[in-house]
């Protein structure tokens, strides 16, 4: 990070409070972080994987609890990847880390028909090696850099393309029962997670694979959302607290909701007025 002029030195520490205050209290709000916690950050040489581990470090020495910190990275054999740039990041940095290497770039070439979107495949690879290679470490948990941008841009492609109400959690149990997920990030604006990026010089690395591709829908989505954002400012906001103020009996899933139970409800309920107007009448 180069030396900053005495105006930006205060805006990077304004910043860089509020994403470690924002990444605290996600934290804190869904217990993502115990004592003695071995946590493997994900770094895939993006702004927001590096923000992430940089806040965590942060974050390490200043908590009450004690806990390690692990970075990851999955090179997946794209063509032109720099091998050589997080090994040397992360040893200047002096956190532990580990470089996997599985050629999953190849698979995702061979199954996927040209023009179609690779995402999907490519994640579903990374995260299986990455949940594999967790617990071969003995990590309790898995942190990844989404932040709140990525879980609002989730809730709409799950609504519009997926038929669901859905996103991404801010703490999720793995399918099989065997990681738990944490997005400390799940607060932080990606405006200021890139400002920051570009502050702290991070080595970012590009994705060539699925960061190429033209037209994908959640470019769509990102571009929908800022686009309200900068009609209705405030927007963003809102439908972020929305993700956290959910209300079952106002939708329409039988398998989150006992509507047909709302008959027995209702009779409980005249049962327990009947039976206070007669203790009432009784004390009288």
């Amino acid at each position: 990070m180069q030396e900053l002029l005495p105006k930006a030195r205060k805006e990077f520490n304004k910043l860089q409070k509020r994403l470690r205050r924002e990444a605290g209290q996600a934290i804190a709000d869904f217990d993502m972080i115990q004592e003695g916690d071995k946590v493997m950050v994900c770094l895939s040489g993006g702004k927001d994987s590096f923000t992430l581990l940089h806040i965590l470090m942060g974050l390490q020495k200043s908590a009450p609890i004690r806990f390690e910190l692990v970075a990851v990275n999955l090179d997946q054999k794209q063509p032109g990847f720099p091998e050589e740039i997080l090994p040397d990041y992360l040893e200047q940095l002096g956190v532990p880390f580990h470089i996997l290497e599985k050629d999953t770039y190849s698979i995702v070439k061979e199954k996927i028909p040209e023009g179609k979107t690779t995402c999907g495949l490519c994640s579903r690879l990374r995260r299986g090696t990455l949940y594999g290679f967790a617990e071969e470490i003995g990590a309790t948990k898995i942190a990844l850099g989404h932040h709140r941008d990525d879980m609002l841009e989730t809730l709409f492609l799950n609504l519009f393309f997926g038929g669901s109400i859905k996103s991404m959690p801010p703490k999720l149990l793995s399918d099989d029962q065997k990681n738990i997920v944490i997005r400390p990030l799940a607060y932080s604006r990606e405006k200021d997670i890139a400002e920051f990026a570009e502050m702290m010089q991070f080595p970012i690395i590009p994705c060539n694979l699925c960061g190429s591709q033209d037209n994908l829908q959640r470019q769509v989505i990102k571009e929908m959302l800022l686009d309200w954002e900068k009609r209705f400012p405030g927007r963003i906001e809102t439908m972020n607290n929305a993700l956290q103020n959910i209300a079952p009996s106002q939708l329409a899933d039988t398998r989150i909701f006992d509507f047909a139970g709302l008959e027995a409800q209702r009779a409980r309920a005249m049962s327990d007025r009947i039976r206070l107007i007669d203790t009432l009448a009784t004390e009288v």
